[in-house]
């Protein structure tokens, strides 16, 4: 849904636009970026981070690997609910209120899990995970238009989501090794730090954001009421299920399968984080131009590695090589996924927004949930063949969803 332009006054060499607030320093402008980014790589961290802690963790609480990946379902059946929830009913509060209140609660969520003495503790802090996932992305990811430029938008906004697959290449490998060499807890703990420093951050730079549109429960509904939009819940479901489902098992796969040590897990998550970047930016690049293409290529590469992963992954190198195909196939999803939503409701952007953190975060928490069911009813093999198997139906679904478009008229 589109707003109006505010009017504003020309601005000054070296400002941005006149915003609500006033004429910023560019600086200033781009500093706000930047803390959103921020905010977003603190958020991706914390929620992944059980993935390379799941051992640990379960050791302590004495569960099994299927038991930890709750912490992973959880979070994101919650953002699920709370992107929509928030976005309505916050609609006319202040944006910088929210993101800060967004970010205090994370920190708090952060320190509850450094301390938490049993396991339910432990899932309390991840509710309050995931009600900041839904939220804040929700609500964040849309503010660049408002803190630079009409010309430096796209800019901004790239980087903004870089720090999704930051905090998989930064995120998860730093919080894997200092697990090891002081223990998970002060790995939540030096997260609670990171995200008061953010906290501060956007108290700094943010200037007052009071809302410009409102997206009501009408506009959500006549979007999932639209063809497209639902081919593209369709196509999420199937290759975010394929991936959480699996990569959420990962670590146990390369500890009893690759027979990898805690070190040579680190780096080849490492390694997979990586391509994960490369794979974001190749389907920044492509995903605007050959949507459905690069959609399906991804989703078929990373059933390939999926597939292959129980055949020849006792081997090191082969099973470093899947994962980068890995990396780089899922790096271009979050880019291709959203694109598709965007492009379906060009009209509402913050709506289109919202439906695809709330599909895809669902999503993310079914993945973890059925793998973990798999995992403890037979073994981290079977789960890469079952997620390998989704995600090339989730290709099959891209390709097949381009031919029905090409049939109908212009």
């Amino acid at each position: 849904m589109s707003s109006p332009a505010p009017t504003t006054k020309a601005p000054r060499p070296g400002t941005a636009p006149e915003t609500e607030a006033g004429a910023r320093p560019a600086l200033v402008s781009w500093l706000a970026v930047l803390s959103l980014a921020l905010g977003i790589f603190s958020i991706v961290t914390t929620e992944i981070l059980p993935i390379g802690l799941l051992t640990p963790i379960g050791d302590t609480f004495a569960t099994s690997d299927g038991t930890s990946g709750l912490m992973m379902m959880l979070p994101g059946l919650l953002a699920a609910v709370a992107a929509p929830a928030v976005t309505v009913t916050t609609a006319r509060v202040d944006r910088r209120r929210m993101l800060c209140l967004l970010m205090a609660v994370l920190a708090l969520a952060n320190f509850l899990a450094a301390w938490a003495p049993a396991y339910w503790l432990m899932m309390v802090s991840r509710v309050l995970v995931g009600f900041v996932i839904g939220a804040f992305w929700s609500i964040g990811v849309g503010l660049a238009s408002r803190l630079v430029p009409p010309e430096r938008t796209g800019r901004a906004t790239a980087l903004i989501f870089s720090a999704v697959p930051l905090g998989s290449v930064l995120g998860v490998p730093a919080g894997t090794l200092l697990a090891q060499l002081a223990g998970w807890r002060t790995v939540f703990v030096a997260m609670g730090i990171l995200t008061l420093a953010v906290l501060a951050a956007l108290l700094l730079t943010l200037p007052p954001l009071p809302p410009r549109q409102v997206t009501g429960l009408t506009v959500l509904r006549d979007l999932l009421r639209t063809p497209r939009v639902r081919a593209g819940l369709a196509v999420t479901f199937l290759i975010v299920t394929a991936h959480f489902g699996t990569y959420t098992y990962v670590t146990p796969f390369l500890a009893e399968v690759t027979h990898a040590g805690p070190g040579l897990v680190t780096a080849f998550l490492l390694a997979y984080g990586g391509a994960g970047i490369v794979g974001n930016f190749l389907a920044g690049a492509w995903a605007g131009r050959t949507l459905r293409t690069t959609f399906a290529v991804a989703a078929a590469l990373l059933a390939t590695a999926a597939l292959l992963l129980p055949l020849v992954g006792a081997s090191r190198s082969a099973a470093l090589v899947l994962l980068l195909v890995w990396g780089l196939a899922y790096g271009a999803v979050p880019v291709c996924s959203q694109t598709w939503f965007a492009t379906a409701a060009p009209d509402a952007p913050e709506a289109a927004s919202v439906l695809f953190t709330s599909s895809f975060q669902a999503t993310l928490s079914a993945g973890a949930l059925a793998g973990g069911t798999v995992v403890d009813a037979t073994s981290v093999s079977t789960v890469m063949v079952l997620g390998g198997i989704t995600a090339a139906l989730a290709a099959l679904c891209i390709a097949a969803s381009g031919k029905s478009r090409s049939r109908r008229p212009t």
